[in-house]
């Protein structure tokens, strides 16, 4: 069968840029299809029920719903649509666990989650943010999320699911992701040389603490001369994440080391560490 997997995307985060991409790496696969129906950059109630009526209507078998501060009213109204038609959903969104009672009534739901406790907020100051360092800190962030290891265990988490679908299960039956994406999780298994492991934590831990910087510069700081240098360090510090990351790779590559796990077109993951080989 071929298992139809929805993604709503409603404004973004770095996972949200690579959500389905990640499952189907060179757009191949014949067991799975994905539609994804955007919000575009807002959260705004009319931009989301446009994405869940759309959802709707193509009625996958499991839908991800993947945006910032997943607990905020519009992502839980979206994912509590889609389930009122019967839509099984699993949240993919930024470290929420701060707001303790919000994400405890989210682990006690049926939905399914990721939480990428590195994919931070940004430094969203007019003074500050234009164009090209939004993009210059996705890329940077996108990288940082790719290296440690977080795509990696996210994709391995949403290919769980869809075999359980391939394997006869549906709605209420399928066990959905309860995950927290920590430092532990993102780098498990993802690097031989201990070196080269040692810096991708160091990228992973940076990542995580990127996000309280924005936060009291683009909330709890009103003096334009204090964040703007504020929310200027926190992207330098994704900056030097990312770098830490290339430097990892580069370790790695030395040694013939880099763990690559492609799909086939049947959605078996298959796996080799030298690059002169075949992954078996």
């Amino acid at each position: 069968m071929v298992v139809k997997v929805g993604i709503a995307k409603l404004g973004n985060i770095a996972s949200g840029v690579m959500g389905e991409l990640l499952l189907d790496e060179r757009a191949d696969r014949e067991d799975m299809i994905t539609f994804m129906a955007t919000s575009g950059t807002k959260l705004q109630p009319e931009d989301i029920d446009r994405v869940v009526s759309n959802m709707k209507a193509w009625n996958p078998d499991f839908c991800i719903v993947v945006s910032p501060n997943g607990v905020l009213p519009g992502p839980t109204k979206a994912r509590e649509d889609l389930a009122a038609a019967k839509i099984p959903c699993i949240v993919i969104t930024d470290d929420v666990t701060t707001k303790k009672e919000q994400f405890d009534a989210l682990k006690a739901s049926n939905f399914g989650y990721i939480i990428m406790k590195a994919d931070a907020m940004i430094g969203a100051r007019r003074e500050f943010l234009d164009p090209i360092e939004m993009a210059d800190y996705n890329g940077n962030l996108v990288k940082v999320l790719a290296i440690t290891g977080a795509f990696r265990k996210m994709q391995q988490e949403l290919d769980k699911v869809i075999d359980q679908v391939k394997a006869g299960k549906k709605g209420a039956d399928l066990a959905l992701p309860k995950v927290v994406m920590t430092v532990d999780r993102a780098v498990d298994g993802e690097f031989s040389n201990p070196y080269a492991l040692a810096k991708a934590r160091a990228a992973y831990e940076i990542a995580q603490s990127v996000a309280g910087v924005n936060v009291r510069g683009c909330f709890m700081t009103k003096e334009w001369e204090k964040y703007i240098p504020m929310v200027s360090s926190a992207h330098e510090m994704m900056r030097q994440a990312m770098l830490l990351c290339e430097e990892a790779r580069e370790i790695e590559k030395s040694t013939d080391g880099v763990i690559r796990k492609p799909h086939k077109k049947t959605g078996e993951i298959v796996s080799k560490t030298k690059l002169i080989s075949k992954p078996e």
